[in-house]
Order: structure tokens, then sequence, then C-alpha cells
């Protein structure tokens, strides 16, 4: 699921103003939310307010900025998914981070819950990923295909919870729906995720796939910066704080 299957879906948290509860981190640099899911990173063809617009809106209300605050989107998430998000205050930290990410010197960790428990509990998935613009589907592949891009990423089980399973997957690359795709290759497809194997898809229009922490070196301060994201409190996920 991405920005283009929600055209005709209502997503009622959208209309949520960002508020101090919703900040992980900030400086003068940077400033880190946990994204809901449902919530589109930058505006798209749905005509959906985009949580860039809801994070500048509250810079300038908290700072008193009339003329509006600069913000710098340096990474994203997919819709249905939840979690650390982080964004620049400046365009010098704007400049460092995106080289950052280029150059892969920010840890990313995500919580994915699954319905079937992996036959391999632990181990590093290479695929080589095609994306299908026109559908919005990436498929993977075992060998190097043409127009293909290689994916990498590490996994590992680290719980289980009334007949669902917590994976903690740390991506090495970052490429289109990599982990949702790649877990599938497992035949541990994310709850909710039909897109990619899930047999249905979530009446909140989410998944369960949640950005639980980023860890980087400040691009300024030259500091370890630790961003945590709490679980959604959605009836489900919460229960799942107990791992940690």
């Amino acid at each position: 699921m991405n920005n283009s299957d929600y055209k005709k879906a209502k997503f009622p948290a959208q209309v949520a103003d960002i508020t101090d509860e919703d900040i992980l981190f900030e400086d003068n640099h940077l400033i880190a939310v946990n994204k809901r899911a449902g919530d589109i990173v930058q505006v798209d063809d749905t005509g959906d307010e985009s949580l860039d617009e809801k994070v500048k809106r509250y810079i300038a209300k908290k700072y008193n900025k009339p003329n509006g605050a600069f913000l710098g989107v340096v990474h994203r998430l997919d819709r249905p998914v939840s979690g650390v998000i982080l964004f620049a205050k400046t365009s010098k930290a704007l400049d460092r981070i995106n080289k950052m990410f280029k150059n892969r010197d920010m840890h990313k960790t995500y919580w994915a819950v699954v319905r079937n428990r992996p036959a391999v509990e632990q181990g590093n998935l290479v695929h080589w990923l095609v994306k299908n613009p026109q559908k919005n589907v990436t498929k993977a592949y075992d060998k190097e295909v043409p127009g293909s891009q290689r994916a990498e990423l590490n996994y590992k089980l680290i719980g289980e919870l009334g007949g669902y399973y917590l994976i903690e997957v740390d991506p090495i690359t970052g490429r289109p729906h990599q982990i949702r795709v790649q877990l599938s290759t497992l035949n541990c497809p994310i709850v909710g995720d039909n897109k990619y194997g899930y047999p249905r898809g979530s009446l909140k229009k989410s998944i369960c796939l949640h950005a639980r922490r980023l860890q980087f070196i400040h691009p300024v301060k030259q500091e370890p910066v630790n961003i945590f994201a709490a679980l959604p409190q959605d009836g489900f996920w919460e229960r799942f704080e107990v791992f940690g």
C-alpha cells in the first residue's frame, strides 16, 4: 500500500495536528516525529494534507514564525507505516543528513508483526527488487534482473504473542516497499498488508510495520542521537511493548 492506493479512502487521523506528544526529538537543526499510520509524508495527488505541512505549521506556531518555517524532507515512510521520521529544520542540516542517508550512516530499526513464524528465526536477506510504478507493487528476485535494485536487510524473531510473531528488521538498503516484500518472501507477510500476501487488509488502512528506532551521529553537534518511537495505541500494537 502506498499513496496512490488511498485516493478513495478516508483517514480520520489525518486531520489531527501535530502536538508536543508527537515530537520524539527536536533541536535547532532537526525534528523527529512519531508518524501515524495513514499520514502521507509529502503532498501527493490525493489532495490530503501531508505530514511535512503539519510539522511546518507546528514549528511556525511554537516559535511564532508568521512567515512560516523551513522544513526539509530527508526520508519517507509508506503511508500505512508508523514510527520515527526525521526532518531537517535548516538547509545545512538537510544537506548533511541527506549525505548520511546516502552513505548509510543512519541505523534504522523496524518492528513488524506477522502471522506465520519464520522457518529460520534470524538471518540476512538479499534480493533484487523491481517496482512497477503503474501498479505500485515491488517484486523480489533471487538474482539480478534488468532494472532491478539490490536490497539487503537483517531480521530476527524477538517474540510471540497470541499467535502473532514480532520480527525486528535492520534494513541495510532503503528500497521502495523493501521490508514488506522481503518478509513476504519468507512466507511472513506483514499483518494487514494484503498487497504483499496477507489475506486481508486492515480496516484502519494501516499495516503492522513500525519504524521503531533511528540512530546516528548528529550532523552538526557530532553527538550520538538515539530516537525511539512508542508503538501505536490502537488496541493491538501496544501489547508488543513487553518485548522492549
